[in-house]
């Protein structure tokens, strides 16, 4: 007789572990410490073995009759069932570990470990953050043009173009990295080159001229704020850095530039001077 869920909620454990049989030689293990397990017994091969379905209530009575049928439906095909599960729980292993998510991480590690700045770093990580939800868990060689696409139309659909273009530039080197650990066979962003809206250039106000020029250095020796700030103005134009770049140099890198930047100018009023 089939058990039904009242019979197995109502199985209080024994000082032996024992068994309530279900069907088709599908049964449940009530252990001593009260935990209930659906197994099997078969044959393969003139051996006896046994089948592991999981635990209830984890695994319901639907859910382990399912797995039983499979069971047998492999027995009666001649396949060991115990062997095909260790197959499909290796094929998902495999599946996770060439899923895109793992590949890019393991390349923005890659990246890490080579020295690349920070803030690049925070980049790549935050385009790749917008992707994850729709092909992260997918396996990087099963990953169609029209999926990529699909998630670049997304941010395109913020206004966000010129980041759909990075985006797609990052997608692209993931990639062709897993193509170089013989993860994948294609670079399929790189068919989407010209999918993609061009943004629009923006000029930015810029000083073109040695009136303008002066006029910045001037407010910048007259500037009465903080004292780290007035140090970080003063050198810039002797640097010519990214502002994030000056905060975040050595001392060590100043002075290495502006050692540089003072042979350079020196060399050229030499040179000029020859010319004369």
């Amino acid at each position: 007789m089939a058990l039904n869920h009242i019979q197995i909620t109502n199985a209080k454990p024994k000082d032996k572990a024992y068994k309530a049989a279900d069907s088709d030689g599908l049964y449940l293990v009530v252990q001593t410490n009260g935990t209930k397990l659906w197994r099997m017994n078969y044959r393969h091969l003139g051996r006896q073995k046994t089948l592991y379905f999981g635990a209830w209530p984890e695994v319901g009575i639907a859910m382990a009759r399912q797995r039983r049928d499979k069971a047998r439906e492999q027995i009666a095909a001649g396949l060991d069932p115990t062997a095909e599960k260790r197959v499909e729980n290796l094929a998902r292993k495999v599946a996770a570990d060439n899923a895109f998510k793992t590949i890019a991480e393991e390349w923005v590690a890659k990246n890490e470990r080579e020295g690349r700045a920070p803030i690049t770093l925070d980049k790549i990580r935050w385009l790749l953050g917008m992707a994850y939800p729709m092909i992260g868990n997918l396996p990087v060689s099963k990953i169609s043009p029209q999926e990529v696409l699909a998630v670049l139309r997304k941010v395109e659909a913020t206004g966000r173009y010129e980041s759909a273009r990075r985006m797609r530039s990052v997608l692209s080197r993931v990639f062709r990295y897993a193509i170089a650990t013989a993860r994948a066979d294609r670079d399929v962003a790189a068919d989407l080159r010209g999918a993609l809206i061009t943004p629009k250039v923006q000029h930015l106000a810029a000083i073109t001229t040695p009136k303008e020029a002066g006029a910045l250095l001037r407010a910048i020796d007259g500037y009465t704020g903080h004292e780290i700030t007035a140090i970080a103005l003063r050198l810039s134009p002797h640097l010519f850095v990214r502002p994030g770049e000056l905060r975040k140099a050595e001392w060590e890198e100043t002075l290495i530039k502006i050692r540089s930047r003072f042979t350079a100018n020196f060399v050229l009023r030499n040179a000029g001077r020859a010319f004369d």
